[in-house]
């Protein structure tokens, strides 16, 4: 079975149809349940001194991948051999990519923005990023989205893909487990510091080629890709992630905007630098340029699968 086809098909599916609300009503989303096992391992096991912490943490992050990657080797065992097969796990990898969603989120940005409608914007932004969006400005919120779009799309598309190819469906999981362990423990504050390191770090490891051919994609995407690969290359090091920095840098670079730089979380001023630092703000219509360079990484990605299956 050509493992790199069925994820190709996979994106191929999420871009048509995203994850449909009345899926999402009646049975909630893939995602949310691993969420909810880690909640309650979180609840159960996230006390005691940092030592203790920490050996519980990585316990977590050994049972949530034992509780989804066994059911995912099994259901990967028993798919068919051929394009039946390739299709099955198509449809089963579907749920677990979010193309279609990461689009629409930051494209629920770019309308009110155009418009003028800061407020709006600030609510969109809000549903995409960690940070409190009271105080962003017109460029700040664009800023908010377009970093959002970046990481996400090597986060939340080309990683679980990239995994999925090399994988299959075990791998595919494995992935999105330990991205939504890092989303909700992996912090540096006084309740995760210790609890959600094993997760985080296992994260960072995941993610290390995932970001950079996401960077390369976005670059590519670009008509003129010397440019955005440059600025990639520069500043990508310089990031407070170890990952998120090559997809940001890329498009940053793609664009002609700066991005990241100082930011607000709750009362903390975190002074970070700025990645393509001479290079002006985003404008409103930014978004859409940006929305347009992610749809044809996207497609790109998408391409480069399909060609690695028929290898």
């Amino acid at each position: 079975m050509s493992l790199a086809a069925m994820m190709a098909l996979a994106l191929a599916v999420d871009a048509l149809v995203g994850w449909p609300a009345g899926l999402y009503r009646r049975i909630g989303h893939p995602v949310g349940w691993i969420g909810a096992l880690v909640s309650l391992l979180d609840r159960r096991w996230n006390r005691g001194r940092p030592g203790r912490r920490r050996i519980a943490g990585a316990a977590c992050v050994l049972a949530v991948l034992l509780a989804c990657v066994v059911p995912a080797m099994a259901v990967q065992a028993a798919l068919p051999q051929g394009p039946a097969g390739i299709l099955a796990g198509a449809i089963l990898a579907w749920p677990w990519i979010a193309a279609r969603s990461l689009h629409d989120h930051v494209a629920a940005v770019a309308g009110p923005l155009r418009r003028g409608d800061l407020r709006g914007a600030r609510d969109a932004v809000s549903m995409i990023v960690g940070r409190d969006p009271a105080r962003l400005d017109q460029a700040g919120v664009a800023r908010a989205a377009l970093e959002s779009l970046a990481e996400n799309a090597s986060d939340g598309v080309v990683a679980p893909l990239v995994w999925g190819a090399v994988l299959g469906l075990p791998g595919l999981v494995a992935y999105k487990a330990v991205n939504t362990m890092d989303s909700m423990i992996g912090h540096r504050n006084d309740r995760y510091e210790d609890f959600g390191k094993a997760a985080a770090r296992l994260d960072d490891l995941m993610n290390l080629v995932p970001a950079r051919l996401t960077g390369a994609l976005l670059a590519l995407a670009h008509g003129s890709p010397l440019r955005p690969l440059r600025v990639m290359l520069r500043d990508a090091g310089a990031h407070r992630s170890p990952n998120a920095g090559w997809p940001e840098a890329a498009m940053a670079g793609a664009l002609d905007i700066r991005l990241s730089g100082p930011r607000l979380y709750g009362q903390r001023v975190a002074d970070e630098p700025w990645v393509n630092a001479t290079a002006p703000d985003p404008a409103p219509d930014t978004l859409r340029a940006g929305l347009a360079l992610y749809r044809r990484a996207m497609v790109l990605c998408g391409l480069g699968l399909l060609a690695l299956g028929l290898i």
